[in-house]
C-alpha cells in the first residue's frame, strides 16, 4: 500500500467517516465509550480480555490486523489497536444490524481473494501479499471492475476505522486538538500550514 501520512489521511477523511459509515454522532459517542470500557485496566499492566459480541474469533483477528494496516502506530501516536478501534467496530456492528451483512461479507471476500491469489486466508499470508490485495481495493478510481465488492467493503472499513480512531482519546491527541482552551493571544495559522496551502 502506498504510504501517506496521517495528516493527509485525515484531510481526505475528515467529516466523511461518520456519514459514510451511516453513524450518528450519538452512535459514535456510545461506541467510543464502549471501546474505552472494554479496555479498562484490571491492574496498571493488564487489560480485561475483550470478547466480541458480533465478530467471530477469526473475523475479529482479521479486523484487528486490517485496522492496524489502515492506521498503524507511528512516531507521533498509537495506531488503531491502541485506540480500541476493533472494540469500537464490534460495538457499532452489534448495535446496527443493517451494517452487519456488508461487513461480514467483506471480510469473507477478503479471505476468498487471499485464498485465490495466495492459497491462504488474509491472516495467514505475508505482509507484502496483504498489501498487494489492499492496493487493488484501496483506490476506487484505479480499481478493476472485478474488485468492486472489495472496494465497497474497504471503503466502509476504512471509514469505520477512521471514525473509531478519531473519536478516541489517542485520535484526538493525534489531531492536536486543543479543545475549549482560553487563548490569551491569537497568533494565526502556523507557518507550516500556510506553506502547505501556498499562502502567506
Amino acid at each position: 500500500m502506498t504510504e501517506i501520512n496521517r495528516r493527509e489521511a485525515l484531510e481526505a477523511l475528515v467529516g466523511i467517516p461518520f456519514l459514510a459509515a451511516g453513524l450518528s454522532p450519538a452512535d459514535v459517542a456510545r461506541a467510543a465509550t464502549a471501546a474505552r470500557t472494554a479496555r479498562i485496566a484490571q491492574s496498571p499492566n493488564r487489560l480485561i480480555a475483550f470478547t466480541p459480541a458480533f465478530f467471530t474469533p477469526h473475523e475479529y483477528s482479521t479486523v484487528r490486523m486490517l485496522a492496524e494496516l489502515v492506521i498503524p502506530r507511528d512516531g507521533r501516536s498509537g495506531g488503531a489497536l491502541d485506540a480500541g478501534v476493533p472494540e469500537f467496530m464490534d460495538f457499532i456492528l452489534a448495535e446496527n444490524p443493517g451494517m452487519q451483512t456488508p461487513m461480514r461479507g467483506g471480510l469473507a471476500w477478503l479471505d476468498t481473494e487471499s485464498r485465490e491469489r495466495f492459497g491462504a486466508d488474509f491472516l495467514d499470508i505475508q505482509d507484502i501479499q496483504r498489501r498487494a490485495i489492499l492496493d487493488d481495493i484501496a483506490w476506487p478510481r484505479k480499481a478493476r471492475l472485478e474488485h468492486s465488492q472489495g472496494v465497497a467493503f474497504f471503503n466502509r472499513f476504512r471509514d469505520l476505522t477512521a471514525s473509531g480512531f478519531f473519536s478516541s482519546e489517542i485520535g484526538v491527541k493525534d489531531l492536536q486538538y486543543r479543545g475549549n482552551e482560553f487563548v490569551m493571544e491569537w497568533t494565526g495559522c502556523p507557518p507550516e500550514a500556510l506553506a502547505k496551502l501556498g499562502v502567506g
